[in-house]
């Protein structure tokens, strides 16, 4: 019955046993000062828990602050969160309470807390250790007794081993962990928050309620719901205002669900704490990466060609057995030629005896050095461009400053 009334008081809809199990470890970890992370994925209303929290704590009287991490530039973060001293950066003209401060005696719960930056959580573990904290600008130590909730849709063990989050606030913040099970996991809920979410623009707007007919419903349990309740709710609103009609087909519904089925590519991205980082090593990998594949694509190429005459195949076209890449091919490898290579092609195979032919990717002796490709290929990217760093660079796939740095390290003229 307590169970019922929290989702009536919150709003929560929905009879799902992880959404149920969730609302139980909120309810009972409540009265405690015990720190709580709520993971989930985007959208599955995970700033609801941290209400539920406090409402049923001894705090709940006390100041309820939500921040959103991933929305204050990283510049200020220490600022909002910890406080300031006049003068203690460029625009300081006064003294100011962060919301450490703020809310002391009271609960703080930091949303999307993996956007943090590597400082500010250092800052923050010593709050939840000692509960003390400086002002931006101070030197003096400051005491406050907050309870912390922090949320994230980011997979918190990953991060850490990409140094992008310290281990030791993680374990510092999971010592009470609630997760909130995604959309698809919960497809008895889907027609329920639909309903609901119906009902209410329906009221909001001051029009008559949609509703879906047998194959509308289908379509819309069995979709996977990769925005989860938040893009439900907004699909749901679409349709309210949009659609003339008030009961929805299948084929109506589906105009409004993305189709996510496609295969996607994967995307590079650079990392946070440096302007030229890439997802590679380093940039260097990525130039010899291409540089070694080209290498075997040529090496598969010439063997390619040598199969096809080691085994006297005769059909093949006389304008392309002359052409310069075939002559290329054979005098760039030690095979036995009995023709020359201008001479007109009569149908027989050029080499003498198919034994003859060696492996030419052993015979092929290349420079392996890393420096030396990297320079012949930024040179080659500079003449092609005639001198325009920004088109090589652009060329190369590199930043303008790294190539800038590269031609002074290597001294390219």
């Amino acid at each position: 019955m307590e169970l019922q009334g929290i989702k009536q008081r919150f709003g929560i809809i929905g009879n799902a046993v992880g959404l149920n199990r969730a609302i139980d470890i909120a309810r009972q970890v409540a009265p405690t000062d015990l720190s709580v992370l709520i993971t989930g994925e985007s959208g599955t209303g995970k700033e609801v828990f941290p209400q539920i929290v406090h409402h049923y704590s001894s705090r709940k009287h006390g100041a309820y602050i939500a921040v959103n991490c991933g929305a204050i530039p990283e510049g200020t973060i220490d600022s909002e969160l910890f406080g300031h001293e006049k003068g203690a950066f460029t625009g300081a003209s006064d003294s100011r309470q962060g919301y450490f401060e703020v809310a002391n005696g009271g609960t703080i719960f930091l949303d999307e807390v993996a956007e943090l930056p590597l400082s500010t959580q250092v800052r923050l573990l010593r709050v939840l250790e000692t509960g003390e904290f400086i002002r931006v600008g101070s030197s003096k130590v400051q005491k406050t007794n907050v309870r912390v909730v922090a949320a994230t849709n980011v997979n918190l063990p990953e991060a850490i081993q990409n140094g992008r989050f310290r281990e030791d606030l993680y374990y510092r913040l999971n010592t009470v962990p609630i997760h909130i099970p995604p959309l698809r996991d919960r497809v008895d809920d889907i027609f329920l928050l639909f309903r609901k979410f119906a009902a209410d623009f329906a009221e909001k707007y001051r029009m008559p309620s949609i509703a879906l007919d047998d194959d509308a419903r289908r379509a819309l349990m069995s979709y996977k719901w990769p925005g989860n309740v938040r893009q439900l709710k907004n699909v749901t609103e679409q349709i309210s205002i949009i659609e003339q009609t008030r009961t929805i087909s299948a084929a109506i519904l589906l105009n409004y669900l993305p189709d996510y089925s496609a295969a996607k590519l994967p995307t590079l991205y650079a990392k946070k704490n440096g302007v030229d980082e890439q997802t590679f090593a380093s940039e260097r990998e990525i130039l010899y990466k291409i540089l070694f594949d080209m290498r075997n694509d040529v090496n598969d190429l010439k063997k390619l060609v040598n199969d096809l005459i080691a085994n006297g195949v005769s059909d093949i076209d006389p304008q392309i057995r002359n052409a310069p890449i075939f002559q290329n091919l054979y005098n760039s490898s030690d095979t036995i030629i009995t023709k020359s290579p201008t001479a007109p092609y009569d149908g027989k195979p050029f080499v003498q005896n198919a034994n003859d032919i060696q492996d030419t990717e052993e015979i092929v002796e290349e420079s392996l050095s890393l420096e030396e490709k990297e320079v012949e290929l930024i040179r080659k990217a500079l003449e092609k461009h005639k001198g325009r760093r920004k088109n090589a660079a652009a060329e190369l796939g590199i930043s303008e400053r790294t190539l800038y740095r590269k031609i002074k390290e290597f001294n390219i003229e």
